[in-house]
Parts: C-alpha cells; sequence; structure tokens
C-alpha cells in the first residue's frame, strides 16, 4: 500500500509525534510498503513521488527534554497561511491509501484532524473523530467512565485566570495533581502537596488556556493497559528513577524502567483489562488506545485517563505491550493499518 505517516503538527508534543512517525515510517517500509514522512504543520515540497523513498531523517527519532518552541516552528513556515495542514499536505494524503497518523496531542489526537478527513473520504488510522474528541477531554472522560463503575481518582474541572488562582489554592484539597485538560505526554502536569505548590502548578496551566483538571492525588503503582483491536494487551508498570512519569522520564533513554507484563497478581491484570476496555467502548474507541491507571495496594485500577494515538516512539509503553503478547513492532503497525481501515469501512 501507499501510506502517508503524518507527524509533526502544532502540538507540545509535535518532538514525540516526530520520533512516532520515523519508527512508523521506516517499519511499514521494512513490511513492503511505500511510505512517506510528513509534517503537518511544515508540509511538503517538490516531487511528492520522490518523498515515499526519501530518506527518513534520523534525527527525528531523537526527543529533547524539554517540548519544542512552537513559535519558531510557526516561524520557520513561510507566508501567512493559518491552516493547521501544510503546503502540499491534503493532497499527498487524498493519493494515497491510508494516512497512518502520528499525530500526538492538539490537533491530531483531538478529533479534528479526523473530522476533515472524513469529509474528504480519506482513510485514517485510530479512533473516529467524536472519540478522539472525546477522550482528549479528561473531564468528560472521567464523566463518562465514572457512572460504569471505574474508578478514578475525585476530579473538578476549573477554569480560571490568574487573579483567581489565590483563591483557587486556599480552597482545592491537597495532595493533588493538576492537568490541562486537553494535553498529552504530561505535559503541564504537577503534583501539588503544599499551597505554594498548587499556586504554582496552576500558574502554569495557565499557559495551556487556563482550563485544567484538578484531580485527588492517589498513591501507588503506575500501570498502563494498551487495547489493541477490542482486547487488551498485558499491562506495563512503569518506575521512573527520580520524580513521576513526567515528560522527560516518559522520553529520555534509561529515566524509567518498564517491566513488561507488570509484575501483579492474575487478578490485578483482570480487572485492569477490564476497566481498560470498559473506557475503550464506553467513549466509542477502535483499533487501538492506552489506558493509564494507578493500582493501590489492594489492587484498586484507578483510571486517569486514555490515549488515542499512543506514542510509537523507541520508549513507547504500547509496543513493549505488543511485544509481550507476541506481536512485533512492524507487525502491530501493519494491524493498525488493516484494522483501521476496516473500521473506516464499516462507518467508524
Amino acid at each position: 500500500m501507499k501510506i502517508v505517516v503524518l507527524a509533526g503538527g502544532l502540538s507540545p508534543e509535535r518532538n514525540v509525534s516526530l520520533s512516532s512517525g520515523c519508527m512508523v515510517c521506516a517499519a511499514l517500509r521494512e513490511r513492503g510498503h511505500e511510505a512517506a514522512l510528513i509534517d503537518m504543520y511544515l508540509g511538503t515540497a517538490g516531487d511528492p513521488q520522490a518523498l515515499f523513498s526519501a530518506p527518513i531523517p534520523e534525527e527525528l527519532a531523537r526527543i529533547g527534554r524539554q517540548a519544542p518552541d512552537l513559535a519558531a516552528v510557526k516561524a520557520s513556515r513561510p507566508g501567512n497561511d493559518k491552516s493547521q495542514f501544510g503546503p502540499g499536505v491534503l493532497e499527498i494524503c487524498r493519493a494515497a491509501d491510508v494516512v497512518f497518523l502520528g499525530l500526538h496531542g492538539t490537533c491530531g489526537e483531538d478529533g479534528r484532524v479526523q473530522a476533515a478527513f472524513d469529509l474528504m473520504g480519506i482513510p485514517y488510522t485510530g479512533a473516529g473523530c467524536l472519540g478522539s474528541a472525546i477522550a482528549m477531554d479528561k473531564d468528560l472522560t472521567k464523566r463518562l467512565a465514572a457512572p460504569l463503575g471505574v474508578h478514578t481518582p475525585k476530579w473538578e474541572l476549573v477554569q480560571y485566570a490568574a487573579q483567581d488562582i489565590p483563591a483557587l489554592a486556599r480552597r482545592l484539597d491537597l495532595p493533588c495533581v493538576v492537568k490541562p485538560s486537553a494535553s498529552g505526554s504530561s505535559i503541564g502536569v504537577s503534583i501539588a502537596r503544599s499551597r505554594e505548590e498548587l499556586s504554582a502548578a496552576l500558574a502554569q496551566c495557565l499557559d495551556f488556556g487556563g482550563v485544567c483538571v484538578v484531580e485527588q492525588y492517589i498513591a501507588g503503582r503506575e500501570i498502563q493497559v494498551g487495547i489493541l483491536e477490542d482486547r487488551a494487551l498485558p499491562s506495563i508498570e512503569i518506575i521512573p528513577k527520580t520524580g513521576f512519569y513526567d515528560y522527560e522520564n516518559k522520553y529520555q533513554p534509561g529515566a524509567a524502567e518498564d517491566i513488561c507484563p507488570a509484575p501483579i497478581p492474575a487478578e490485578w491484570e483482570r480487572r485492569l483489562g477490564e476497566a481498560a476496555l470498559t473506557v475503550f467502548r464506553a467513549l466509542g474507541l477502535n483499533v487501538y488506545s492506552r489506558a493509564d491507571f494507578i493500582v493501590t495496594q489492594d489492587g484498586t485500577p484507578w483510571f486517569l485517563e486514555i490515549n488515542t494515538l499512543p506514542g510509537m516512539t523507541p520508549t513507547s509503553l504500547l509496543p513493549q505491550e505488543a511485544a509481550a503478547a507476541g506481536i512485533g513492532y512492524g507487525e502491530l503497525c501493519e494491524k493498525i493499518v488493516n484494522a483501521s481501515l476496516e473500521a473506516r469501512k464499516a462507518g467508524k
């Protein structure tokens, strides 16, 4: 097949996306497909057909310790076009058999690209536009999951300006986790154990629009569960060397220890898989995803969020879970493509 791997974009998770895209593109080529890596925001130049055999820039596979400078990315694209799609992107996507969405975060994982492609008749990988939009919103996801018996920490959606921070810092319960309501890769996430830390966390979230979820802090083990074709993959436990599983610990090799399958009792594994599938189905998701949990000492899985386009980088968790189930990286990419084409044919 002729496959466009769409990555990059203009999200704080841009660098993660480019790393995922590099690996996916290389794997699809190894499986015999024509694959082109395209930056959604910067677009293409020259002969589109040549992109399907162009070298994959190795430097894009490496993720820096800090999130990208999006102002610099914007400045690097000539002209004043306000579109999120760079020059030639839609044309090459329309000419492909399918678009593998290697995008992460806003305008990529939040349903907007999926909706545009639905309107244009462009098949793509992963969940559809509605499920993607709901899953990106941490508050909406919890509202749907909690009534179904899925344990989730108490939370509150907070919309505020700078002048509201002192009152919020006095009122909200501690300890808590402060996170932007529609972001990923732990960008902007803080754990607050004091009023001073809470004020600083809320101030940081102003950079993400001043809409955040303040969530009860649950102490326990960080365990995540991938879903592939409506079945749970073996769970994976993450043990950061320092701090919590933030942006740096996620993507710097050696910053966290990943254990897959997670060393937990079979009953815990069953409960995690059932909870992940309950959320997956409640949101109308399909093909694949990854759900994040904290598991307490009594084995209770506390659901945090679900990701509809999980990372496919060298340190990402879903490929490790698939490998534990006997599915290699290239086979995983191909399964995602084939299952997505079936979903699109079925109108999902």
